[in-house]
């Protein structure tokens, strides 16, 4: 596959196309943004500091274990380490992403890796298996769970109390389902399907085993180090 120019990956029309791909998405990402601006006004934050944390972080799990340690004496170290820790995993991600992105300028790539979700990304890396590369995804599909996540953020700290726990009506499976169904719908072969059972398996004993939140970056680096080791033949050239 030859590499595609920078005006190629992120194609006006392109990004409207994943903008509107990713809209039903975006529609339960709101009801998760209200229950943060609910939990964050709980928590002891301000209206514009929840607000401005969900425009400026844009990391729904992270910004939920913040919360935790919040209170009148904020403790940094801490609170970084814990949003490093479940954030780690976009490391990975965007390694994932590197042949798409070295063909756009230092600005734009790591601009575009500001609108880096794991909703993205999966549909991202499912084109890429199937030949095709779609940046477009990222920074379309990115920008609509961003605006949808402030949206639901906002509406939160005004009328969350209408959406106290979306776990009550299974919405936090949702996003579960979508990941899934990307994996389902991905590239089949031995190879692939060995390295999501090694992936799930070792991120499911992480889970039961190691301290919270790290089984996200076990099941990743699993996974990543298996595919790495087990390199894919390809045919011709």
């Amino acid at each position: 596959m030859l590499p595609a120019s920078a005006s190629q990956l992120l194609n006006p029309t392109d990004v409207r196309r994943e903008f509107l791909r990713l809209l039903p998405i975006a529609l339960f990402v709101i009801v998760f943004g209200i229950a943060f601006g609910l939990a964050s006004v709980q928590a002891g934050l301000t209206d514009w500091q929840a607000i401005l944390m969900s425009v400026t972080v844009f990391a729904g799990a992270s910004q939920f274990a913040t919360l935790e340690l919040w209170g009148q004496h904020v403790s940094l170290l801490p609170l970084v380490a814990v949003v490093f820790a479940i954030n780690a995993r976009h490391i990975l991600m965007g390694a994932a992403l590197y042949p798409m992105l070295r063909e756009l300028p230092a600005g734009r790539r790591y601009g575009i890796l500001f609108l880096l979700t794991d909703a993205n990304w999966a549909v991202a890396s499912q084109d890429y298996q199937n030949g095709r590369q779609n940046l477009s995804v990222i920074l379309g599909g990115g920008l609509v769970l961003w605006l949808a996540w402030v949206a639901g953020t906002v509406f939160g700290v005004t009328f969350g109390g209408l959406v106290a726990d979306p776990e009550q009506y299974g919405l936090d499976m949702v996003l579960g389902c979508f990941l899934l169904s990307m994996v389902l719908g991905g590239k089949r072969s031995p190879r692939v399907l060995l390295i999501w059972t090694v992936a799930g398996l070792s991120a499911v004993a992480a889970y039961w085993l190691l301290p919270p939140h790290t089984h996200v970056i076990v099941g990743a680096l699993a996974g990543g180090v298996l595919g790495y080791c087990w390199k894919e033949r390809r045919h011709g050239g």
